[in-house]
């Protein structure tokens, strides 16, 4: 029967032999600290054992891509979470924490293949921040999580 729809292909939320890391930022702990939760338990609720996720501390935001590119480079890992709060203060010190985590996050995403979801919040402030850490915003980390698991899916069915 023929159809005049084009093919969709996407991922799905099944974790079945998934390994995640979780490479989490210490500072603004108490925004990260909800983010992680809400990855976490979004892990778990969709099937992931304890055993299957590890959660790797780093000292800021600005570390996180080197991080992720250890851990995406030894191939223990099918997706990785960056999970940050870069909150922005009366210099410009945000704008260069966020835009090389940004992009190193990226760039290691590239370089390696291993899906990275990103959860580092770039907010103007506390407040904003604390909304999307499990506030009204939602639970960006939870959202990661949901990112983390769908992307690994998506690129099996992409692999030839």
């Amino acid at each position: 029967m023929p159809t005049d729809q084009p093919r969709v292909i996407e991922g799905d939320l099944s974790v079945r032999d998934l390994r995640i890391a979780c490479v989490a930022s210490r500072f603004n702990d108490y925004v990260v600290e909800a983010l992680l939760r809400g990855a976490v338990e979004t892990l778990k609720r969709h099937g992931l054992p304890e055993k299957q996720i590890e959660i790797v501390r780093v000292p800021g935001a600005f570390e996180i891509p080197l991080v992720l590119r250890r851990l995406a480079m030894s191939r223990r890992y099918d997706a990785l979470i960056a999970l940050g709060a870069v909150i922005r203060g009366d210099t410009p010190h945000f704008d260069y924490v966020a835009g090389e985590c940004a992009s190193g996050v990226g760039r290691v995403a590239l370089e390696t293949g291993v899906p990275i979801a990103f959860g580092v919040l770039t907010t103007d402030s506390v407040e904003q921040a604390m909304d999307r850490a499990g506030g009204k915003g939602g639970n960006k980390g939870a959202d990661a999580a949901l990112t983390a698991i769908e992307m690994v899916n998506l690129l099996r069915r992409l692999e030839p």
